[in-house]
């Protein structure tokens, strides 16, 4: 199998980027990457085995897989997306210590083992350092069943478990639909209730995760700040309505054609300021709201559009914390305080040399870059391998001059 860059053991790796340059053309987003791990992680509900399709070839994926693959289960790759998962055989239900600080996600991982085989050991997990991420609801979830991850412990338990305030994200909704096609009857898909039957032995299925609504308002932001003429198939139109409407109060306009959507070319970004002429927000909030995985990304938009605008992210105290490498490169923001920050632009950005500190700050400091007089490095480019799969070579074939050096 070659090498991704999902795959580059050992390599410490930078991005060169040289400004300035239209992204224009066509481009496909990957697998939902926030689906793509739990849905992985469920695949041990089974001893059928359980074929994935559309599965993101990115970091998180490839390491969440050699964690499943430590305990005893055969994993193999159909195809460039596609991987058959059959546990039919599981040696140990002890997560490996090391992996797990590789990786948020190996927490997903306790539900599947406690509802299956009754126990499971999991060390503490890692992930992005972008604030406070405690697991403690996962832990009283186990106790009480009522929260995200025992959606899967639910599937194989007796009765009828009801979890309120759920959430409902496209990932949580594509569990709920392979969940369904191993067997459990799950209600209210979509809702913040969800009513789940168990079933005592799952079956197999095939099933294709849908694509990722992140990745595909990333490509937005993309061409909105260099001016180029793109579409996006497979778009996840459904899951976009409030992404469009806080990346249009940014002066972004989207055309929908069908499940692709088009970003024009040359737009004239203008910020459309609240009535009576104040400063307008973006915030992010529980879905169907804005994701707060995409308040990095407003934050670099926003640097090139006409206006003032306040970006309030509440989730996470760090997330905002890379703003001062924006700032490094001429951008107008204040930073108030680790949730809030006001962007003033538009603002004549140029090279700079810089560490991605995690994925979505990564994608955020790639549009400033490809916007920005001047080459620009960004170190640390492994940490944006975890959420966008090949991102150097799909940029290259929109236009993009961007290069990978080992740094």
């Amino acid at each position: 199998m070659a090498m991704t860059t999902a795959t580059r053991e050992g390599l410490v790796e930078a991005f060169l980027i040289e400004g300035g340059r239209p992204l224009s053309g066509t481009i496909t987003p990957a697998g939902n990457k926030n689906a793509a791990l739990p849905i992985l992680a469920a695949c041990l509900l089974t001893a059928d085995p359980v074929t994935l399709e559309n599965v993101p070839r990115i970091r998180d994926v490839e390491e969440m897989i050699e964690l499943i693959a430590a305990l005893g289960v055969e994993i193999e790759w159909l195809g460039p997306n596609t991987v058959r998962v059959w546990a039919a055989d599981v040696t140990s239900t002890t997560l490996d210590p090391e992996l797990c600080t590789r990786i948020r996600a190996s927490i997903l991982l306790a539900g599947p083992l406690l509802a299956r085989f009754g126990g499971a050991d999991v060390p503490p997990p890692g992930g992005d350092v972008i604030g406070r991420r405690r697991i403690d609801t996962h832990l009283m979830a186990f106790a009480a069943l009522g929260a995200e991850v025992e959606v899967m412990a639910a599937a194989r338990a007796r009765g009828t478990t009801v979890i309120m305030n759920a959430a409902c994200e496209p990932h949580v909704q594509d569990l709920c639909r392979l969940l369904t096609r191993m067997g459990v009857s799950i209600e209210g898909i979509g809702s913040n209730v969800l009513i789940i039957t168990g079933c005592n032995e799952l079956r197999g299925c095939t099933h294709r995760i849908g694509a990722d609504h992140i990745e595909v308002a990333s490509f937005i932001g993309l061409a909105a700040v260099t001016g180029g003429d793109l579409r996006i198939e497979d778009a996840a139109v459904e899951h976009l309505r409030a992404i469009r409407h806080s990346f249009r109060r940014l002066g972004v306009e989207i055309e929908v054609d069908g499940t692709s959507v088009r970003v024009p070319p040359n737009q004239e970004l203008v910020i459309v300021d609240d009535i009576h002429d104040q400063v307008p927000k973006i915030d992010d909030g529980p879905w169907p709201m804005f994701p707060a995985d995409l308040t990095s990304i407003a934050v670099a938009l926003a640097t090139q559009a006409r206006g003032t605008v306040l970006i309030f992210e509440k989730m996470f105290e760090n997330r905002l914390v890379f703003t001062d490498k924006l700032v490094s490169m001429g951008a107008r923001i204040i930073l108030c305080d680790p949730h809030r920050a006001v962007v003033n632009g538009p603002s004549r950005l140029y090279g700079y040399r810089m560490e991605s500190p995690d994925i979505r700050a990564g994608m955020a400091m790639l549009m400033a870059a490809l916007c920005a007089e001047g080459t620009s490095r960004i170190g640390n480019v492994g940490q944006i391998d975890r959420g966008y799969e090949r991102i150097d070579e799909r940029l290259r074939e929109l236009g993009a001059q961007i290069e990978r050096v080992e740094a």
